[in-house]
């Protein structure tokens, strides 16, 4: 039997929302890279995984590729996923 599809909704600290959906993937948690380049532009990368330890260990991946990249600076986080309505 199919698994049901679901609406999942991240909600980040300074008010971002974002609707995955619709998905039967068991994601569980939402990571958001918001990057600052060096002139000043911003760039935002983003993902969802299945657990939060999954999660966690983008962030030394954010590291990394602030390093590679030369970005001025990244704020890297983390929020888990709330089963929403299907809007």
């Amino acid at each position: 039997m199919a698994r049901k599809k679901r609406y999942l909704t991240a909600v980040m600290p300074d008010g971002y929302v974002k609707t995955i959906g619709p998905t039967a993937a068991p994601f569980t948690h939402f990571w958001r890279i918001v990057a600052v380049l060096q002139n000043g532009k911003t760039d935002v990368f983003w993902g969802h995984c299945a657990s939060h330890k999954e999660a966690i260990g983008k962030q030394a991946a954010a590291a990394e590729a602030a390093r590679q990249r030369g970005w001025a600076k990244y704020a890297f986080e983390v929020v888990e996923l709330t089963e929403g309505s299907d809007t």
